[in-house]
């Protein structure tokens, strides 16, 4: 069967063509998000959902006609961010993305994020869905003919479908916040108690089932959260496994569910009953970056112009055969439990001070600190993972990195051959609400792993 697998990102939008019986990706089109535009206020953060939406669909058409017949269509998209429907399923709002900065405004001594938590007891941030929610209830600017909010993935899913009301998947509904992920279920008392009503919420599903059909005749599968999206389309065994994705941020995830509370890490809804724990990197390949820029600044101290040094650090971190002598901290940006936290270097000699050891320590530091997310997972589920996943431009295009990390963890990495890891998940998604759990397993162990050099 060949499913189609759609993933509306920030500033990308990309679909796949899978062939489940192969596990082979027959075609993959990644292209601009044309939605963004300036909001009437600098904190704004705002897009078109009709301008997604008809990117969405032409794409769809076309690879529908060339891979004809298409079993099934599933969906992801960037989390958190919502918009405003009508009775009739139309958009009345633009898409509010998860950049978008009203949770900061003031309300009344604190930001509108603060006053949310206060009320509602809820670690609610800026960029939440119920956040901007929040804030534009406070301001009276939530539009008059809102029926319902959802994220960008369920409106695109709904216009497929014709639909009037969104049909929100747990992974999507937590990602905006004041949602019982134990439980299910939105807390509409939460709701209730900050002011808002909770006849705005749309109807949450644990399951990924079928949406409806589009106007061929192809079933539609309801949308899913990009983070769950990309472990299910990165990782064949889940119940052997961890991922690790290192872009210019970084996350570990792991499916399980916590015996025990978590003090790095969360847990978020995965499918049915399923939970991912999570443990994310306020840095992550930043650091790196962070590097790049100092070597490029001594460069040009010594009168050297270049546009990347990455690949002399990469084999300069390659002749460091193990974990080095200099010690990094990468938390330069700090980290989820003290914002305040810095970086640091520890353990300088004489004998050590050199760029292969700079540079050899600061890919060992990102690797101890994601390590330390899933050391606490892992205790906290009683089940080690056997399988070292990567994913993300951070892996695929650093082998020093790739070494390090299975060299940290202790386990074999393997790197999918499909770099659009959420984009395959949406489809694979779409497998499990079209046949059942049991064709949605067999579908991911269909996923292909690169061979490292």
């Amino acid at each position: 069967m060949r499913v189609i697998g759609v993933d509306i990102g920030t500033t990308t939008i990309s679909l796949v063509v899978l062939d489940t019986d192969s596990g082979e990706v027959l075609e993959c089109v990644n292209t601009p998000n044309p939605a963004a535009y300036p909001g009437a206020q600098p904190f704004e953060r705002v897009q078109d959902p009709e301008k997604i939406v008809s990117q969405v669909s032409a794409q769809l058409e076309r690879l529908k006609k060339r891979y004809a017949p298409i079993g099934a269509i599933g969906l992801d998209g960037q989390m958190h961010g919502m918009l405003y429907v009508d009775a009739q399923g139309k958009a009345v709002s633009p898409l509010y993305t998860w950049q978008d900065g009203r949770g900061e405004l003031d309300a009344g001594g604190e930001t509108m994020a603060q006053a949310l938590s206060r009320l509602t007891g809820y670690p609610m941030a800026t960029g939440y869905g119920l956040t901007t929610h929040f804030a534009l209830t406070r301001l009276g600017k939530a539009p008059r003919l809102a029926a319902k909010l959802c994220t960008i993935a369920d409106y695109a899913a709904m216009r497929l479908t014709g639909r009037p009301q969104p049909l929100c998947h747990a992974s999507n509904a937590a990602s905006m916040g004041l949602f019982d992920a134990q439980r299910g279920a939105w807390d509409e008392a939460a709701v209730e108690r900050a002011g808002m009503s909770a006849d705005i919420l749309p109807e949450a599903t644990a399951s990924c089932t079928i949406l409806g059909e589009d106007a061929d005749g192809t079933p539609v599968a309801c949308a899913i959260g990009d983070n769950q999206a990309s472990f299910i389309g990165a990782v064949s065994e889940p119940e052997h496994s961890v991922l690790v994705n290192v872009g210019t941020g970084a996350q570990v995830s792991m499916a399980g569910r916590a015996q025990r509370p978590l003090a790095l890490c969360e847990q978020r809804p995965l499918e049915g009953e399923g939970m991912l724990l999570v443990g994310s990197s306020l840095c992550g390949g930043r650091a790196y970056a962070l590097l790049h820029r100092f070597f490029l600044d001594c460069a040009r101290m010594a009168g050297c112009e270049a546009d990347s040094l990455y690949a002399q650090m990469n084999e300069a971190a390659l002749r460091v055969p193990g974990e080095p002598s200099l010690r990094v901290d990468t938390r330069f940006c700090g980290s989820r439990s003290n914002p305040q936290e810095r970086g640091s270097i520890m353990n300088v000699g004489e004998g050590n001070f050199d760029a292969a050891q700079l540079t050899a320590g600061v890919l060992w530091g990102m690797a101890d600190e994601l390590w330390s997310f899933y050391d606490e997972m892992s205790a906290a589920c009683a089940r080690p993972a056997r399988v070292l996943i990567g994913s993300g431009n951070g892996v695929r295009k650093n082998p020093a990195l790739r070494r390090v990390l299975g060299q940290r963890f202790g386990m074999e990495l393997r790197v999918p051959e499909q770099d659009e890891e959420a984009a395959c998940g949406a489809a694979l998604s779409a497998v499990g609400a079209l046949c059942g759990g049991e064709a949605g397993a067999r579908a991911r162990r269909m996923i292909r792993y690169l061979k490292e050099e």
